[in-house]
């Protein structure tokens, strides 16, 4: 059984300035509830073919998972694949212009977990739908309360 998952909100902030914090990996940990921490496996800048280390916490487990960069067109697309990890997963981020103003940004996580996590994937698909709302809320929270998201992260 697979896992297809769509979340989206609209924040008040152009395009451009809500993709580019977004799609930002440094910026994941400031949104992402459940990501702990981020660390680069390629050099900067992100890029096609760039891999992300990731160690979240989610379900009550520590997951740790490499994500490669599959496609990143600035302000549009940003889409992500595992290439090392607990199951198969996609992440997608879509940025279009509100139709009143702003941004829809829309999260889509799809992915097909094998053998018994299979089985849990309506489980998953509820849980994952629950935190993105979430992450979503935090990430329109974060961009609209200073409207630019604070100060980015800088790399050490």
């Amino acid at each position: 059984m697979s896992v297809d998952v769509r979340t989206d909100t609209e924040i008040d902030r152009p395009r451009e300035a809500v993709a580019a914090f977004a799609a930002d990996p440094d910026n994941a940990t400031r949104w992402y509830a459940n990501i702990k921490s981020v660390e680069w496996k390629s050099p900067p800048p992100l890029a096609v073919g760039s891999q992300l280390e990731f160690v979240a916490q989610f379900l009550g487990r520590r997951l740790i998972y490499t994500y490669e960069v599959k496609e990143h067109v600035p302000g549009e697309r940003f889409v992500m694949a595992t290439a090392e990890g607990p199951f198969p997963m996609q992440t997608t981020y879509t940025w279009t212009d509100a139709p009143g103003g702003g941004t829809t940004m829309e999260l889509r996580n799809t992915g097909s977990p094998s053998g018994f996590k299979s089985i849990a994937a309506p489980f998953m698909s509820a849980a994952m739908r629950r935190e993105n709302r979430k992450d979503l809320r935090r990430l329109k929270e974060l961009l609209e309360a200073n409207g630019q998201g604070g100060p980015a992260r800088t790399r050490e």
